[in-house]
């Protein structure tokens, strides 16, 4: 099974998403993947400045987390996920890390992974999009994969109206939506809707 967590901005707790359903559904045996894009100049080996790296010396890095930790793949780790690793690539470059991402779903039984990309090239069994009212900012890429998810999952309320602008509301309203108030990122409901995702093949799309 594969599932995947996306959302329209950072810091709205995707990652707090997938270790919540990672501990809610511990029989499912999970390695999870956090997938992380640099913009130009950050090497994808380091993570750091990179004067002479432009993607090509290093167009992605993966690193299987060894230990739990407070860092956000090592909190798979800590949330009962059997493997855990952390992937970067250069912004726009996924397609370079994606035959790793393949080896490790291969060698998975159920796979989650934290990225909106990723759905450019894996058809997930459940591709959750997390929303959060209260922050404004919503990528022009986070809008087109919106309307790929199968449910939102609401964190912090979603009492008034959006901050963001342009979105159809058909776009989320129209689809299942869980509420989550943290620290809670995933309630019984909202495993229940992943344990009930059916597997398929996780073909390239």
């Amino acid at each position: 099974m594969l599932v995947v967590v996306g959302g329209h901005t950072r810091n709205i707790g995707k990652t707090s998403v997938v270790a919540g359903i990672i501990r809610a559904l511990p029989e499912r045996d999970w390695t999870a993947i956090k997938v992380t894009q640099f913009g130009h100049g950050i090497c994808a080996a380091s993570g750091g400045d990179c004067g002479c790296c432009l993607g090509e010396n290093h167009p992605y890095a993966i690193l299987q987390e060894r230990r739990a930790s407070d860092s956000d793949s090592g909190r798979f780790l800590s949330a009962g996920a059997q493997r855990s690793y952390w992937v970067r690539t250069a912004m726009g470059k996924l397609e370079n890390a994606m035959p790793a991402i393949q080896e490790v779903r291969a060698n998975s039984r159920n796979l989650i992974v934290e990225s909106n990309s990723v759905v450019d090239f894996l058809k997930p069994d459940l591709f959750l999009m997390v929303l959060n009212f209260e922050k404004a900012d919503f990528k022009p890429s986070s809008r087109r994969l919106l309307q790929q998810a199968d449910a939102c999952v609401v964190t912090g309320g979603n009492s008034g109206a959006p901050l963001w602008n342009g979105i159809p509301s058909a776009l989320w309203m129209e689809k299942p939506r869980f509420v989550v108030v943290p620290p809670q990122y995933v309630t019984e409901e909202l495993a229940g809707f992943v344990a009930a995702a059916s597997p398929s093949a996780c073909a390239s799309v």
